[in-house]
């Protein structure tokens, strides 16, 4: 008798001490963090605030359809200033950003599902500018706007540029227009549609310096089987044309 009460008390234990319904690391949402970078993330409102279903763009588009495919839960948030979501996809287990460009030094810091889109460098100036440049290096005595934290700024900052910076993209559209830079380092489409959605048109490319892809970046913790599973979701939306469609919705 006491050896069949004993004999239910560990059991009993053994039960408590197991998790009924273990939790499937595939089932805890991915976070997801973009930022307002027309026309490929964008707040339906226009503010620097937005979640989920009030995001729209090309790459928000694509995201969702990447997901989707992969089968993996994630949420998604806008949100401003670009630095500090790049930190938290570095630092957090569980976190991404996207669009990033894949460059060398940050090669080692993330996992990468892409590509999403291209990203074209360019310099801009007004219609009537009479700046006309071969390569970058004739651009030096010139006052050039960018973007803080953007992987144009870093770059042009690693080769001894001094770049005006701003803390929206758009804001160089207006100060082009009114003198206070001579060209605009930005990214081609984006710099455009950016200048469009201010009232700003008929800018011309001075010079288009460097073409980069954009990705979705994850955090090194993430396993490499979701990793996987999304890169083979896209190319898998490559091949059937949804990412031709999403981006012909845009542009």
């Amino acid at each position: 008798m006491f050896k069949d009460l004993l004999l239910v008390l560990a059991s009993a234990s053994i039960l408590l001490a197991t998790p009924v319904d273990a939790a499937d690391p595939d089932d805890t949402p991915l976070v997801l963090l973009t930022e307002n970078f027309p026309p490929y993330n964008m707040a339906k409102n226009g503010k620097n605030f937005a979640r989920d279903e009030n995001i729209e763009g090309i790459a928000a588009d694509i995201v969702r359809e990447t997901f989707k495919r992969a089968g993996i839960s994630y949420n998604l948030t806008l949100r401003f200033p670009w630095e500090r979501i790049y930190r938290l996809a570095l630092e957090k287990p569980g976190y991404g950003v996207f669009v990033m460009a894949r460059l060398p030094d940050r090669e080692g810091l993330f996992k990468w599902v892409g590509p999403i889109g291209p990203d074209d460098w360019v310099l801009l100036a007004k219609a009537d500018s009479k700046i006309q440049l071969d390569d970058l290096a004739q651009a030096r005595p010139y006052k050039i706007g960018a973007y803080k934290g953007d992987a144009i700024a870093q770059t042009l900052e690693k080769q001894g540029f001094d770049p005006v910076i701003v803390l929206r993209d758009q804001d160089n559209a207006h100060k082009l227009m009114e003198g206070q830079i001579d060209l605009w380092a930005t990214g081609d489409p984006a710099g455009r549609y950016l200048a469009r959605q201010v009232g700003v048109s008929g800018l011309k490319t001075v010079l288009r310096f460097n073409s980069a892809e954009l990705y979705l970046a994850l955090n090194k913790d993430v396993p490499d089987d979701v990793v996987a599973r999304l890169q083979a979701a896209l190319d898998q939306l490559r091949k059937d044309g949804v990412v031709d469609e999403i981006m012909a919705k845009y542009l």
